[in-house]
């Protein structure tokens, strides 16, 4: 049987995906996923053993060029990469960019229906609509929509990503802690302060730490981060392939809510995320080793939203350590106590092994 898979962006939502993929390979042996994907996230579908052929899309720079005939051109291509010998396309986003890129599968069309799609309105591409509740965690979402299009029972189990973390890790001299410090949202962003604070204590403890980076701002909060500590390594800006070699290696990571926190839990990497304005039940990081450090503050989380809009009360400011840079559902995942649950993780990730 062959599938085309319409998954595109973002980062996490492809990753969110992959524990999908393990379940129909193992209910069907011998079905294939040719996987429709944003081109920046195009390495991560190849890494799954049932994924046949990745498709690369660019919609998001098609869009800035909709009327060049480069943009014409690409699309072109795309179109004829298709073929025409599937059995099922399943769109797996639920948007109308992913549900308008399935009637070039050439086969019926399955996706959730208009109470469980994030944009009702692409319900009405597909020829086959599945009900999937609201209020649970991606990953279970994507597992029961591809259930039901395919035909099998949900497995009881925690979802497997299917990648073999040994295959992808770089080699590494010694042990060391990755820390995943950059996000897309300001809210999301834990000081930097305490990331300072929290590489002394880990460097202290002995512990090699390494620093990646995205762009220039991530750059520069990681050199001021390392400043003047010898075990804490700025690390070259490297490829998606690259820095998934780097995490697969790590002993454990420190994230904020990052897609990059994501493909740490799918390598099974023993990571301590921290969420302030957004829900780890929801869209945490999914799969064994995963520790979740939500805000604790009932004011105002979690709020969804990319800014910070909360303005502290003069009570607040007394009784909570605020700084200026930072949002008040952090005030109190401290370095001190976000190191003491590293270094628990560390020690179940030492029996584990």
């Amino acid at each position: 049987m062959r599938v085309l898979l319409i998954k595109t962006s973002s980062l996490g939502d492809v990753i969110h995906t992959l524990p999908a993929l393990t379940d129909a390979a193992r209910a069907l042996p011998g079905i294939r996923f040719d996987w429709v994907v944003e081109e920046g996230f195009a390495e991560i579908p190849a890494w799954h053993p049932a994924v046949g052929r990745v498709i690369p899309v660019a919609i998001r720079r098609w869009r800035r060029s909709l009327w060049q005939a480069t943009t014409r051109d690409e699309w072109r291509r795309f179109r004829q990469s298709l073929g025409d010998d599937y059995d099922l396309v399943i769109d797996a986003q639920g948007l109308l960019k992913s549900a308008w890129l399935t009637r070039f599968g050439g086969a019926p069309v399955a996706g959730l229906d208009r109470r469980s799609a994030r944009e009702p309105l692409a319900s009405l591409f597909y020829g086959r609509r599945h009900p999937v509740p609201w209020g649970q965690h991606a990953v279970e979402r994507v597992r029961q929509l591809f259930a039901q299009a395919l035909g099998y029972p949900v497995p009881a189990t925690v979802g497997d990503y299917g990648l073999d973390r040994q295959r992808l890790a770089a080699p590494a001299a010694a042990p060391y802690l990755l820390f995943l410090h950059g996000t897309t949202w300001d809210s999301k962003h834990w000081p930097e302060s305490y990331w300072r604070g929290l590489a002394e204590r880990m460097a202290g403890e002995g512990w090699a730490v390494r620093l990646p980076w995205g762009n220039a701002l991530e750059q520069a909060r990681a050199e001021r981060i390392a400043e003047g500590l010898a075990a804490v390594e700025v690390l070259p800006r490297t490829n998606l392939a690259g820095i998934a070699g780097i995490l697969a290696g790590a002993s454990a990571c420190v994230a904020v809510d990052t897609g990059l926190g994501h493909l740490a839990a799918a390598l099974d990497v023993p990571t301590v995320s921290l969420y302030g304005p957004t829900d780890p039940r929801l869209t945490g990081a999914y799969g064994r080793g995963q520790r979740h450090l939500s805000s604790d503050y009932p004011a105002c989380v979690p709020c969804l939203q990319e800014t910070c809009a909360y303005r502290p009360t003069e009570e607040d400011r007394r009784r909570l350590d605020l700084s200026r840079e930072q949002p008040v559902c952090f005030s109190r995942l401290d370095p001190r106590r976000v190191a003491g649950e590293l270094r628990a993780l560390l020690g179940e990730a030492t029996g584990r092994c």
